[in-house]
């Protein structure tokens, strides 16, 4: 035996472990699996997601070691977006697929630095999920980038076992395993992972194989009823988590004035979503758009362009502000961006209007603003 399975610990926190996978291989009932993360999770950098990224290869793993049970797999990954955004798409990517058994989350890459908002996201992602599918396992992946190899506790990671110890949810450190591994000269990650980020097919492979060494272990097929604690029993670590995230059609606003209904084209590049592109569109200063939920938050999921503009919104009527989102990515392609208006100590009705400034980035093309879907919590 290698010192690095003796040192496996290190990477594994196993906490309660999947009691209701367990019990659910046991019987002959159909099993559901949902991976919920961004771009490694969707499968970015495999020469084919659906076949060689790790998130296929642990259903290709589960299938074939439990051959005679039908599984169902979901992906819900999203290239660059964090929890903030899984935590309001939980329900429309995964949860109205019905009953899910094991729930994969990985976000600590693409979490920024806001300790808090990384709390809210990871934190509403597991008591929602909790909430509307109270028999779920979840399991948090903490996959490998610059920022989380180090021999340290990286930042986000350590932020995101905050949420998996308070809820007593198993965690799997691939980028602690990555590090070890390249510290001891047995792996160069540049050569699986180019861009440091996304791995190739070795990059997945190895992934997969971190992940498959703790399955073994966790599911073994169990008769024996299994209660999981509600995490609604469990006090919350931040009051203004996303347990009540979701998105609504911008069909709900109040109004829409000078905004039409467009969608993108086989023209128009788009990376990091596969789903509809529906959208309110303007470019017209005159337009203005507003829309009331009831919440603690309220946001925009918005398409952000080669085109897109500085806009500015106003919350219950006060003063409008200005959000200019445009990055390095945005002349390359359209892809979904989230702009959140503020957090409330208290649930409450929120009024936001938006109207675009007329004004924009010195690197656009243009003005516009693109409304894909409303975010509310």
């Amino acid at each position: 035996m290698t010192e690095e399975k003796h040192c496996n610990h290190q990477f594994v926190v196993p906490r309660r472990g999947l009691p209701n996978t367990s019990v659910r291989l046991a019987g002959k009932e159909p099993v559901t699996v949902a991976f919920l993360g961004g771009s490694i999770t969707e499968g970015a950098g495999a020469s084919d997601a659906d076949t060689f990224s790790w998130r296929a290869l642990t259903g290709k793993y589960l299938q074939e070691r439990f051959a005679n049970h039908e599984f169902r797999f979901i992906n819900a990954g999203v290239g660059g977006t964090n929890s903030t955004l899984g935590a309001h798409r939980l329900q429309s990517h995964v949860l109205q697929y019905g009953k899910i058994d094991l729930l994969f989350v990985e976000f600590s890459v693409n979490d920024g630095n806001d300790r808090e908002e990384s709390i809210r996201g990871m934190e509403g992602i597991v008591r929602q999920c909790r909430r509307l599918s109270p028999g779920t396992d979840i399991c948090f992946l903490y996959t490998a980038a610059e920022k989380n190899l180090s021999g340290s506790n990286p930042f986000n990671i350590a932020v995101h076992e905050e949420v998996a110890e308070h809820y007593d949810l198993p965690s799997v450190n691939f980028a602690a395993r990555v590090y070890a591994q390249t510290q001891a000269g047995q792996i160069e990650w540049t050569e699986l992972a180019p861009d440091g980020y996304h791995p190739n097919d070795d990059g997945h492979a190895l992934y997969a194989s971190f992940l498959q060494e703790y399955l073994d272990a966790a599911l073994v097929p169990d008769n024996t009823h299994s209660n999981t604690r509600s995490a609604l029993s469990i006090a919350p670590l931040e009051e203004r988590n996303y347990e009540y995230g979701n998105l609504l059609d911008f069909r709900g606003a109040d109004h829409a004035d000078g905004f039409e209904l467009r969608e993108l084209t086989s023209d128009d590049p788009l990376m990091n979503w596969r789903f509809g592109t529906e959208h309110l569109y303007t470019d017209s200063k005159e337009a203005s758009f507003s829309y009331t939920v009831t919440g603690q938050s309220v946001g925009l999921l918005l398409l952000y362009g080669p085109d897109s503009g500085i806009f500015e919104y106003s919350l219950n009527g006060g003063p409008f502000h200005a959000v200019n989102l445009f990055d390095e990515w945005c002349p390359l392609a359209f892809r979904p961006i989230i702009a959140m208006f503020g957090i409330e100590e208290q649930r409450q009705e929120l009024q936001v209007t938006v109207r675009i400034t007329g004004k924009k980035d010195e690197q656009s093309k243009g003005t516009s603003l693109r409304i894909l879907q409303l975010m509310y919590n």
